[in-house]
């Protein structure tokens, strides 16, 4: 070997070595839509990133957002390059970013459903079809860009009415998440409002709601909701096969604590297909073109 084939071999070991310092360097981040209390949501998720931190063996940071459309601007900006969608907020990035795929799903993200809830005001016991009764009263979504706290919610609304929530109910409103949905309708401050069984049952074991205020009226059919969704130009960035890496940490998660603070039983695969019935709806309901 001459003194030129040397040199060239010395540089380009070189720039191999300083290519993989600087992908081992980088920092994979990842977000969550805002669907419950900030403080419960950064306790949960930090926990997330130090588990994927290790597995991963990369610098793992979660970053908090204030709305849906935040975290779905973050992911397609690609400030993120993970993140904890509901079925509508997956299925919207999904679209702003090729190549982008849904990881991973809760075991009971595969036929998730809501809850309807009122106010003891009203006098709206639990039925098998959402009630007639809620007809003229107030009634709150979660946020706008939420499946379990506005999509579906108005799905059904629309298809037991065959009416807009505006003409059915005396007033609308939109909470902003689940947590204040429930304390809303709790207090009277609206009648009737919808949220994710998850956080009604989690704050119901935690001792956090008076059943004498409110109680649940009605319980809806399941649908495909939370997921996990990466964007599809991770190896790239982080080196290949590090999307499947990602894949199998969130699989085999299975620490009580991170998955009690869900909650979920644990992480199933997940494709993009399974998120075809929320798109449909969307689409129809004029909320995605």
């Amino acid at each position: 070997m001459n003194i030129k084939q040397i040199r060239k071999w010395l540089v380009s070991g070189f720039l191999a070595l300083v290519a993989t310092s600087t992908a081992t360097a980088q920092t994979f981040v990842f977000t969550a839509i805002p669907d419950e209390d900030e403080t419960r949501l950064v306790e949960r998720f930090r926990g997330i990133a130090d588990y994927l931190s290790e597995q991963l063996e990369v610098d793992v940071r979660y970053i908090p957002v204030k709305s849906y459309a935040a975290a779905i601007t973050a992911f397609r900006n690609n400030q993120v390059q993970l993140a904890w969608f509901g079925g509508l907020s997956g299925v919207q990035a999904r679209a702003l970013v090729p190549g982008s795929e849904a990881l991973a799903q809760g075991v009971e993200d595969q036929a998730f459903y809501n809850y309807f809830i009122a106010h003891k005001s009203t006098g709206l016991d639990r039925a098998d079809e959402l009630p007639e009764g809620i007809r003229g009263k107030t009634f709150t979504f979660g946020s706008k860009g939420s499946t379990s706290g506005r999509l579906i919610p108005e799905y059904h609304i629309r298809e037991r009415f065959n009416e807009a929530p505006e003409t059915v109910f005396s007033r609308v409103g939109f909470s902003g998440n689940h947590t204040r949905t429930l304390r809303l309708v709790e207090s009277g401050t609206y009648d009737v409002g919808a949220l994710n069984y998850k956080v009604w049952e989690k704050e119901l074991e935690d001792g956090n709601i008076n059943t004498n205020d409110v109680k649940i009226i009605w319980k809806t059919p399941g649908f495909p909701n939370y997921q996990w969704t990466i964007r599809g130009d991770v190896d790239d960035r982080f080196g290949e096969g590090f999307k499947e890496k990602v894949r199998e940490a969130l699989l085999n998660l299975d620490d009580p604590a991170l998955l009690e603070s869900f909650p979920r039983e644990g992480f199933i695969p997940a494709s993009n297909d399974d998120y075809e019935p929320i798109r449909s709806v969307a689409s129809e309901l004029g909320i995605i073109d």
